[in-house]
């Protein structure tokens, strides 16, 4: 989907394009192979996680799929139905970084016609366990802020500080502490430029909301569920093997 002066004119209102990193090589998660290529109770990982924006563009909430992937990429046809992959738009755009990745993917969608004011939900290909609810949720609590915001969860643990040794140092607090998930809503225009900014500047930007925060602004947070983590570990796709296998049972059907 790139026809987006289209689909605004249809509209009348800002769209909302999501936009996944799928360009990262995972190397935390072993198996020799990019995490988001790697099966999980019967899909990869990345067709997982394109499922619940696939049906959300299906309901009219979201307007289209991007997918940033590493130059000369021939896992993502293996890995991904051909019918789904019709229905996203590829841009083989990826970077060193996520942040090189996500920038040269809003470049892309700027190039083919995104308007500054239009919403770019961005989201961790590896983050497998994400549902349709709580993509809306989100929409539902951004499309009328100001600056945009990102799903989260408060911390729920005492969390320890601990020295070069590897020994606690102290307590931190955990009141009003939060864990950045994706998605992470904001306008096009605005993420195009701090993200730009804080990469020129040499900032270490892990997540979209630290370059908006960068600049001087605050993200909204709106609750996300525990369900929705990043896999990264080994251990990580055991959990999420587990996770899908109770929707299946609890749905009545296989995954």
């Amino acid at each position: 989907m790139s026809d987006w002066s289209t689909l605004r004119a249809t509209h009348r209102r800002p769209l909302r394009v999501a936009l996944l990193p799928c360009a990262g090589r995972g190397e935390r998660a072993g198996g020799g192979r990019p995490k988001q290529y790697v099966e999980v109770s019967g899909r990869s990982v990345v067709h997982w996680t394109l499922l619940a924006f696939d049906e959300l563009v299906r309901q009219g909430q979201l307007d289209g799929v991007a997918v940033v992937l590493s130059p000369g990429d021939e896992e993502f046809v293996q890995a991904v139905p051909p019918a789904l992959r019709e229905r996203l738009q590829v841009m083989p755009v990826g970077g060193a970084t996520r942040a090189h990745s996500v920038w040269g993917g809003l470049q892309a969608l700027a190039r083919e016609g995104l308007d500054e004011t239009d919403w770019v939900l961005v989201h961790d290909a590896a983050r497998c366990l994400i549902e349709p609810a709580e993509l809306l949720r989100l929409i539902v609590a951004c499309e009328g802020d100001a600056v945009g915001g990102l799903l989260a969860c408060p911390v729920p643990d005492t969390l320890k500080r601990a020295d070069a040794l590897g020994r606690v140092q102290d307590t931190v607090p955990r009141d009003h502490l939060w864990a950045a998930q994706t998605p992470q809503m904001f306008r096009l225009g605005l993420l195009r430029d701090v993200l730009g900014r804080a990469l020129q500047a040499g900032i270490p930007v892990t997540d979209e909301a630290g370059a908006v925060e960068w600049a001087g602004q605050a993200p909204k947070l709106v609750a996300g569920p525990a369900d929705n983590f990043k896999l990264t570990y080994p251990d990580d796709f055991r959990r999420a093997a587990e996770v899908l296998a109770r929707r299946s049972t609890s749905i009545g059907t296989t995954p």
